[in-house]
């Protein structure tokens, strides 16, 4: 597979690519914003946040929904203004992280569950489930740093990546948005899954932080392809014509004061021969 090449430079710590109208929508943790880039390489600031913007979505009626990671809480962008959502303090365990959004308007929210940056011992923690009316309950727990996840195209199975459980967990989606049989999707030893995007053949491609990889497994555990790149790989996202480009947000590394304000992250972009399906 070829390798990876540089489509824009001068990010913080870019999160939670997504291929929307035609561009790549992301979060920038320490330039405060929701950035888009068109095919141009040209990038729009959409919202500015005062907080940590993270996992990104949108609503049945097209408004952006963006996760601020300190405030525990799911924005509603409403004529460009963030409005509050959901409040997910009352449930969440530290930061809130990335988040899928399924058709109906049902979230799904990570949060950290320890206090990361400052080397605190990983434990368990909590997979929020946000209504589309903005109610918040638990939908899963004991689960290791929920990140990335994504929704098959039937919208009946939920996959989320467990960075320090090194595994892939599936769920059956409820009608009302409630998740069941809750079971091992992928093991992934030696890995940190980190941001990820599902394909057309139902495999999973993620980000590896820690081995500097993009990696794309398959349902049971196979490893298929593996793509190094220039740096951390934080997340993923198939977009592009076809949706069969793999965008990949690097970063000189996860701990603020390697990133914040260094304008040392990248996007770096591959075609692939299978396209994106699902959500986000």
């Amino acid at each position: 597979m070829a390798s990876l090449r540089t489509v824009r430079t001068g990010l913080d710590f870019g999160e939670g690519p997504r291929w929307h109208e035609g561009r790549l929508w992301y979060s920038d943790f320490y330039r405060h914003a929701v950035f888009a880039l068109d095919d141009a390489g040209v990038e729009e600031r959409i919202v500015a946040l005062d907080d940590q913007p993270s996992g990104l979505g949108w609503s049945p009626d097209g408004d952006l929904l963006v996760v601020a990671m300190i405030g525990q809480k799911v924005l509603r962008i409403e004529a460009g203004r963030p409005v509050e959502h959901a409040d997910l303090s009352p449930l969440a365990v530290g930061k809130c992280n990335d988040m899928v959004v399924a058709a109906d308007g049902t979230a799904y929210v990570g949060c950290f569950g320890f206090d990361l940056e400052a080397g605190e011992t990983p434990r368990p923690t909590r997979l929020l489930r946000v209504d589309p009316d903005g109610a918040v309950s638990v939908a899963a727990d004991e689960m290791w740093f929920p990140n990335g996840a994504v929704i098959t195209p039937d919208d009946r199975t939920l996959i989320v990546g467990e960075t320090f459980g090194g595994r892939f967990t599936a769920f059956t989606i409820g009608d009302d948005g409630t998740l069941a049989d809750r079971r091992v999707w992928a093991e992934v030893p030696g890995h940190a899954p980190d941001g990820c995007c599902l394909d057309a053949e139902g495999a999973i491609w993620f980000a590896d932080p820690v081995t500097d990889e993009v990696v794309r497994v398959r349902e049971g555990g196979e490893i298929v392809d593996v793509v190094a790149t220039s740096q951390s790989a934080v997340a993923c996202m198939l977009g592009g014509p076809g949706r069969r480009t793999l965008y990949v947000l690097s970063s000189p590394g996860t701990h603020p004061d390697d990133v914040a304000g260094r304008a040392g992250g990248r996007i770096e972009a591959l075609e692939v021969d299978v396209p994106g399906a699902g959500r986000p």
